[in-house]
């Protein structure tokens, strides 16, 4: 029996989870608010890890494509103290292939191959134990039955209150984006600085961060503690105006490091939310959560990750035939929620010790994490 499936969201759970699908033969609708693949930028790069992501990709059958477009020397990772002192220069092995980065829109165009996404479908609300299935309102008014929607629709998903009242929360960490194009002939010091991969500079409470992506792209991030309202008088839209509060915010720092602020273009506010660290919910005929719609937690390596190999999860258990599909969904929760669990603590504690009052926890944390 073949059940009527739609996910919700075309990020990359939502992608992996229809693309396994599809590798099995099996129809999955995918409905996406965003009215095309490139109305907005698809933010900075990913680290695939090998027991996650990778295996996501894996289970995908485009692990040849995968290795084509990934950067393996994008592991790179130079921590600096804030007055430009090198701290840590880790390079990763030539055949290292552990946590190779990808730009996310590399990545989204390789799982949307084949894919027939219904993009500018929104999703306002979804209505699960009805005669026929879970009924799917969308913005237009139209209407739709499914035997399982799955919410794949990030950190503030519409499909999550069908299952839960969790709301997302605020962290006490804000990050503030900008970016730098053609980094190599127009900042070749700073290209320099960053290398292949990423380079982080941590002080009290507060820390920039700056990720090469592909094609001399490169992602700047300042991170730091601060209340909700922080920019209250501030036009977030004024680059320029964002640009001298940071670099008042970071004052007295190495002037490599503060180049980074200087030379970025527009800045984007990104407040980090998270989800409880145990979100779980009564399981709901016809509906369940993937990625940040189940178990936002804190941008350290792991949210994409667990997605994709939740995505291709449960889409090998749909494929592999059972007729009680709402076991199959219930069995899989059980086992996300666990899964999810862990790593929502190990990033929580992850966020805390790397934007926190002692720096030297940030470089305690790599010298944990990272190889010899």
């Amino acid at each position: 029996m073949r059940h009527r499936i739609a996910v919700v969201g075309a990020g990359p759970a939502g992608l992996t989870f229809a693309r396994v699908l599809h590798r099995h033969g099996y129809p999955v609708t995918v409905l996406e608010l965003d009215p095309a693949p490139d109305a907005r930028p698809p933010g900075g790069t990913l680290d695939l890890r090998e027991d996650l992501g990778q295996l996501a990709v894996h289970k995908a059958g485009l692990m040849a494509e995968f290795q084509k477009l990934s950067r393996p020397e994008g592991q790179a990772m130079r921590i600096l103290d804030t007055d430009g002192t090198v701290l840590r220069d880790w390079q990763p092995r030539p055949d290292d292939r552990a946590n190779p980065e990808i730009d996310r829109g590399q990545l989204r165009d390789l799982l949307l191959g084949p894919l027939d996404v219904q993009w500018g479908r929104g999703v306002t609300e979804v209505v699960p134990g009805t005669r026929d299935g879970a009924l799917v309102h969308f913005a237009d008014g139209r209407q739709d039955t499914f035997d399982l929607v799955v919410g794949a629709d990030g950190a503030w998903s519409r499909i999550r209150p069908a299952v839960s009242s969790a709301t997302p929360h605020y962290t006490g960490v804000t990050y503030v984006e900008t970016s730098l194009d053609e980094v190599d002939t127009r900042h070749p010091g700073l290209a320099r600085l960053i290398g292949d991969g990423s380079v982080a500079v941590y002080g009290v409470n507060r820390a920039l961060v700056a990720q090469r992506n592909s094609g001399g792209h490169v992602k700047v991030y300042a991170q730091f503690r601060a209340e909700l309202d922080w920019h209250k008088g501030l036009d977030l839209a004024d680059a320029e105006a964002v640009r001298l509060s940071l670099l008042a915010l970071f004052d007295g720092w190495a002037a490599p490091a503060l180049d980074l602020l200087r030379h970025g273009s527009a800045f984007a506010h990104r407040p980090l939310y998270v989800l409880p660290v145990s979100h779980t919910w009564t399981h709901t005929s016809g509906v369940t959560l993937l990625g940040d719609a189940a178990h936002l937690m804190p941008p350290l390596g792991a949210g994409a990750n667990l997605a994709m190999l939740e995505g291709a999860e449960l889409a090998e258990s749909i494929a592999a035939g059972p007729e009680d599909l709402d076991e199959t969904v219930r069995a899989f929760e059980q086992q996300m929620w666990a899964r999810a669990g862990r790593w929502a603590k190990i990033t929580t504690a992850g966020l805390e010790r790397l934007v926190s009052p002692d720096p030297a926890e940030a470089l305690a944390l790599f010298d944990q994490v990272q190889p010899a």
